[in-house]
């Protein structure tokens, strides 16, 4: 049975990825800083690199075998950039896009045997963004880059692609029916969607898709908009 490490699967996206992945028959390895409700629960800090390495040794010792990888782990810190400290600066960086880093090269002896997948998970704000969000907005533009920067070095053995979400729906007030209707595909976005992308890009049918980036804003960043 193959096997996907997902890192943020406690909730949100990444509990929709490792739910589905679970449904689609993987055997299922979850690192985060809570517990999660699907798979093997690692509590893990993804940013620290000796935390790594125990996470990807107790997944060769336990499971035998890593065919898939998904970098979902990520937070956001929104404050004038005046107000932004280095720490604060660094621990965005640190979580959204070093541990990706830090998971490829300690995972990449393990997916090249198995000729795994690596997805990444970015945002739209690598390509637009909202005011204050700086450190969340490199972070995501640097995971883009990164993504084709190891489908290229990692190639053939290992596949990496990223998807960028725009508005999704993890928790909170549900959209209202204006902000639906602001995406041309007419809703906003479900977890679920996002879960439904990794689990093609991390399947048979995409072996010829590497180095991609996915944009899956329901249009968004497509949308001509005029000041009114």
């Amino acid at each position: 049975m193959p096997v996907a490490l997902v890192t943020g699967g406690a909730r949100g996206i990444g509990a929709a990825v490792a739910a589905r992945l679970r449904g689609d028959g993987w055997d299922i390895v979850v690192a985060d800083r809570d517990p999660a409700p699907v798979g093997r629960s690692v509590i893990c800090d993804v940013s620290d690199e000796l935390s790594v390495a125990a996470l990807i040794a107790g997944i060769n010792a336990t499971e035998g075998r890593l065919d898939a990888l998904i970098c979902n782990a990520g937070f956001g810190i929104s404050k004038p950039i005046k107000d932004l400290s280095l720490a604060e600066w660094s621990s965005v960086l640190a979580t959204n896009l070093t541990s990706c880093f830090l998971l490829v090269r300690a995972a990449e002896t393990l997916l090249r045997a198995a000729k795994g997948a690596v997805v990444t998970i970015a945002s739209t704000r690598a390509h637009m963004s909202e005011p204050n969000t700086e450190a969340y907005s490199a972070s995501k533009g640097g995971l883009v880059t990164l993504t084709h920067a190891l489908a290229i070095s990692l190639g053939p053995d290992v596949r990496v692609n990223c998807v960028s979400p725009g508005w999704i729906l993890t928790k909170g007030p549900l959209p209202t029916e204006e902000e639906h209707a602001f995406h041309p595909a007419g809703r906003v976005g479900k977890a679920e969607d996002v879960a439904a992308l990794v689990a093609f890009l991390t399947g048979p049918d995409s072996h010829f898709i590497t180095g991609a980036e996915f944009i899956m804003d329901g249009g968004v960043t497509r949308k001509m908009i005029y000041p009114e």
